[in-house]
């Protein structure tokens, strides 16, 4: 088979063969000018994905498979818990001006630099720093965060799970209040009345005679009495669910619950079954994970605003409050928004697009995508103030009231919507399945981001994938337990609210001035273009060299200068609390610094502290595409070396971690190579193509 090519200069191309080659064996390539070889048949581009075309790695298998998992991963809880409130809270429809805007500024430009920037190497969000070995740190940082959120990131989908098992009875759990885990404050027991044949107590509630009939003042009851009214599924949440009427806070966290037990190992072996076998598993699932989710969310939409009382939630989530835009909270909470939404700074984004074959055209993937994101998010927002509306007509209160984010929307205010919708079972079985779906996918590439680092960094783990995960799996199901008891949700939101906050913005704007002014954002365009097949629009290093660095610094420091402690509902957590929460913060973050004065100490191939900085932000000599025939490509760096593996290969040296020995001094040619502490340096080279072989750090 073969497919005939023209290059940047007209010349003519010809590939004869989409085979398979290891990252250490040589052939023949030639640059495409577009995308993805152009196939003449269905059966020719499917032998296409039959051989991984690196297959030390592995490549994805299909042809979906990669644009599926982005899509998986980006649209998650936070795009029906989150996205909706922030659109409310921060002016309705005047909120989508700063959010499409941050979404060009941040958003995008970060998530093509870190897809581009994956697939370029081939390397996972650990490895990928050999641009710029000083700025390794910033890849652990990616996968503490990433190890943080996927511990607490997995109870949310074994709640999900636990109400789809609680929902298969003919009568939802949650809608009475004859339970043994009501209280008197529950709203059916304290029902609205207008009194216009009781007596009206001061006190807002209404007798006839000696029984009581309702509550004609709610405001007046709760604040004469200190008793808030509760919807049942609040007390089921809670009181059943939760069990957090057992906890005083996170100093007494009390036992795990057997139930929660159950359903957080469930969650686990879920995950561990998905990608069992990385990206050939995962990379299959997500056709039904990544799709499920907007089945589900339009039948729940045209159910939705069919209802009574659904225009008015959807015109509370809409109608633009202009004056909100000269809010900088707004701004702060729409770039916030973009890193919940598209994921950048995570690590995931990098460890999926490097499982991408050289020339995929990854600046139309990462398009379709962050429209795609961007459109679920708004969509998703009318499913749910559609039922929100509803819910507030029922209860006679204002959407407001109900309006909410995180658990209490999707455990709280939803199941009691439901309960007076015809069918509520299976609407309950439909909304919590969708709520699964969208949580696997994203902890899917929290875990693969993992995963990869890990075989990445020490390749012999790699045909042991199975016994990688399973230690994974079992690692963060023993550390997740503490979140099963009654005082779990304190320390999720704790985990919530520190592990993955200012610290993805300052992670992801070291990593963007490592790329533009380390590596140099004309030298990382040229290898878009040996992949594409075409230079980068200049609005993307208008971005990357200049807007996207200016605007994260701007939410940094408003976010520090506007900084809360967390609260869950009425409690405040005490200051030690806070203070563990700081440090979830900053462990992943000094990461960063600490990496940069390891390396710069551990460096032996310069003097002084200035040219080491300077040595450590070059390119080593293994920098660049995975496979020898993709290095052949690139012509515009001098002294590149197409083949460092077959150099390597003739190497002999003394590893004085085990051995102390005399120096061993190899003399070939007119290079000096001298080996010492597992290093190998050549002298009489370029920093362009400065040697840098790690072991680990």
């Amino acid at each position: 088979m073969a497919s005939g090519y023209t290059d940047s200069n007209g010349g003519p191309y010809t590939i004869t063969d989409y085979g398979t080659e290891s990252s250490r064996s040589v052939s023949q390539v030639s640059l495409q000018s577009s995308s993805e070889p152009r196939i003449s048949s269905s059966s020719s581009r499917n032998r296409l994905y039959e051989k991984d075309e690196n297959q030390e790695r592995g490549n994805w298998s299909g042809r979906f498979d990669f644009i599926l998992s982005l899509l998986g991963y980006c649209v998650g809880l936070g795009n029906i818990w989150r996205f909706p409130y922030m659109v409310y809270r921060n002016g309705g429809g005047a909120f989508l001006i700063p959010f499409i805007l941050m979404m060009a500024i941040i958003g995008v430009p970060l998530f093509y630099m870190e897809t581009a920037l994956g697939q370029f190497c081939s390397c996972g969000p650990l490895t990928v720093w050999k641009f710029a070995p000083l700025f390794k740190g910033v890849g652990f940082a990616m996968i503490i965060v990433g190890c943080l959120v996927s511990i607490y990131y997995n109870m949310i989908i074994a709640w999900s799970m636990f109400y789809v098992f609680s929902s298969f009875t003919s009568t939802l759990p949650w809608s009475s209040c004859n339970e043994e885990w009501n209280t008197k404050d529950c709203m059916l027991l304290l029902p609205n009345t207008l009194c216009d044949t009781g007596i009206k107590y001061t006190n807002g509630s209404c007798f006839e005679g000696h029984t009581f009939v309702g509550l004609w003042n709610v405001s007046a009851f709760t604040q004469m009495t200190g008793r808030r009214r509760k919807w049942p599924s609040e007390e089921y949440w809670n009181n059943y669910v939760l069990g957090i009427n057992e906890s005083e806070g996170i100093g007494q966290i009390g036992l795990p619950r057997w139930s929660l037990v159950l359903s957080l190992l469930l969650a686990w072996v879920v995950c561990f079954l998905c990608i069992i076998r990385g990206i050939k598993t995962s990379g299959k699932v997500v056709y039904f994970t990544a799709i499920f989710p907007y089945v589900v969310l339009v039948i729940l939409f045209f159910r939705g605003v069919t209802l009574d009382d659904a225009g008015d939630g959807i015109y509370f989530y809409v109608v633009p409050r202009w004056e909100k835009l000269i809010d900088a909270s707004v701004w702060r909470d729409a770039a916030n928004q973009v890193f919940y939404s598209l994921g950048p700074a995570w690590g995931g984004l990098i460890a999926l697009s490097s499982y991408n074959r050289f020339h995929n055209n990854v600046f139309r993937d990462s398009i379709i995508v962050a429209v795609s994101e961007a459109s679920t998010s708004i969509f998703g927002g009318f499913v749910i103030f559609s039922y929100l509306g509803h819910m507030a007509g029922k209860l006679n209160v204002k959407v407001e009231d109900v309006a909410t984010n995180g658990a209490g929307l999707a455990f709280v205010v939803y199941p009691e919507a439901v309960n007076n919708l015809p069918l509520p079972t299976l609407w309950s079985i439909l909304f919590f399945c969708m709520l699964i779906t969208l949580g696997l996918d994203s902890q899917f590439v929290g875990l693969e981001a993992i995963l990869t680092s890990i075989v990445d960094q020490f390749p012999t783990l790699r045909p042991h994938k199975t016994f990688v995960i399973l230690a994974i799996s079992i690692v963060f199901f023993l550390l997740g337990l503490p979140m099963t008891t009654p005082g779990g949700m304190y320390m999720l939101q704790l985990m919530d609210h520190y592990s993955a906050s200012w610290s993805l913005m300052l992670i992801g704007l070291t990593e963007v001035v490592a790329i533009s002014y380390c590596y140099g954002i004309n030298r990382f365009f040229e290898d878009i273009k040996i992949m594409l097949g075409s230079y980068p629009f200049i609005w993307w290093k208008i971005c990357l060299a200049g807007l996207t660095p200016v605007f994260m610094v701007f939410i940094l420091v408003f976010a520090w200068v506007d900084y809360e402690p967390v609260i869950y509902g009425d409690y405040k957590y005490p200051k030690w609390a806070d203070s563990m929460g700081w440090m979830m913060a900053l462990a992943s973050v000094l990461m960063i610094p600490m990496t940069m004065v390891y390396k710069v100490h551990k460096e032996d191939d310069a003097d002084g502290v200035l040219s080491k900085l300077r040595l450590l932000i070059t390119p080593t000599r293994t920098w660049g595409p995975a496979l020898v025939k993709h290095r052949k490509l690139v012509d515009y760096i001098e002294d590149f070396v197409v083949d460092p593996w077959s150099e390597k290969k003739g190497i002999t040296y003394t590893n004085y971690a085990y051995e102390s020995q005399s120096d061993l001094k190899i003399n070939e040619s007119s290079s000096y190579l001298s080996v010492n502490r597992s290093r190998i340096s050549m002298s009489n080279i370029s920093n362009q193509s400065h040697v840098s072989f790690e072991s680990t750090v």
